[in-house]
């Protein structure tokens, strides 16, 4: 027996949301068994768990994008018995049982070995929003975007997602302007390393066609009306990384920015991205994240808390990164 978070919907109501008692034998099909240590929460887990998006496919379902464990049981070549592993994204917790429970049954193909410099909350510490920001700024590497560009905007900055791309950006040398509206983490957020901090006001109104020159790049986990004018702002031959929808999933733009700026606009997709991409960002990560910075914006809750933590989540009442410890 394991204890696992359960969601289960009936008609057009809510998913109703438990922690159950379950056998092995009631875990889907998969050739890798694994012994979860840690999961979390990411903004996609709490739409998922209080109904707010159709986020899962079929119920029931244990929820949870990510996890880190020990395998138990493998039939894959790839993987022994002793691996420490991570998952992150492939639809699990969303059409398949998720990392939210002490036990996961899933296919080998989806998960990555744990860096050995890594422990396995830390590797929840970091979970999907820290890959995803890690993925965010390979491509703006990839695409020329070195420290003396310029200045990079970082959104959402008191998020999962903004506050691993700042500490990561800032480390790597880069000058970092955070978007916030939550002037109680300002100390929180100058801690990780943004040189300015600007109100997300400033980004969430209508966007001019252009507008004054001002970012060589940026990552943006929020969308709509914030993408617009953040690629309205962007410097001639800048890269924006786009990876979020907290505003919304609109993008009231044109194209003045792309044609007469030569601005690149890129989006970044963290649930299906090949296992290589996958290995580079976490081998960056163990490389290049301050594990302080990582220390500072973490907490840690059990299986029972993860109801309410994901409804405050969706208030905008939580900070930096959720590690669920499953075995708590």
């Amino acid at each position: 027996m394991f204890k696992a978070l359960v969601l289960k919907k009936q008609d057009d109501a809510d998913a109703s949301v438990s922690v159950d008692d379950l056998n092995i034998s009631d875990l889907p099909e998969g050739d890798v068994l694994v012994k979860v240590s840690f999961s979390t929460i990411n903004y996609k887990d709490a739409l998922a768990i209080t109904s707010s998006s159709p986020i899962i496919k079929n119920y029931p379902m244990v929820p949870g994008i990510d996890f880190a464990g020990v395998v138990e049981e493998s039939n894959n070549d790839s993987f022994k018995t002793g691996d420490k592993v991570i998952l992150n994204g492939f639809g699990v917790g969303e059409k398949y049982w998720g990392g939210l429970a002490q036990k996961a049954r899933v296919k080998g193909e989806w998960l990555v070995k744990l860096p050995e410099k890594l422990t396995e909350k830390q590797a929840m510490a970091i979970g999907t929003a820290g890959y995803t920001a890690m993925l965010c700024v390979l491509a703006l590497e990839k695409q020329g975007v070195t420290p003396d560009k310029g200045e990079i905007l970082v959104t959402g900055a008191s998020g999962g997602v903004g506050s691993v791309a700042i500490s990561l950006l800032s480390k790597l040398g880069y000058e970092v302007c955070a978007s916030s509206g939550r002037e109680e983490f300002k100390d929180y957020i100058n801690s990780l390393g943004a040189k300015k901090i600007i109100n997300r006001s400033e980004l969430s109104e209508k966007s001019r066609p252009l507008g004054k020159e001002i970012w060589a790049g940026a990552i943006d986990s929020v969308g709509s009306h914030t993408l617009a004018n953040i690629c309205a702002s962007t410097k001639y031959g800048g890269v924006v990384a786009a990876c979020g929808l907290a505003q919304g999933f609109d993008f009231p733009s044109t194209v003045m920015p792309f044609i007469l700026r030569a601005v690149s606009l890129l989006g970044v997709d963290s649930v299906y991205h090949s296992i290589e991409g996958r290995k580079e960002a976490w081998m960056r990560l163990e490389k290049d994240l301050n594990l302080e910075h990582l220390t500072k914006m973490t907490q840690v809750i059990s299986l029972d808390d993860v109801d309410q933590v994901a409804k405050n989540m969706l208030e905008n009442k939580t900070f930096g990164r959720i590690v669920v410890d499953v075995n708590l």
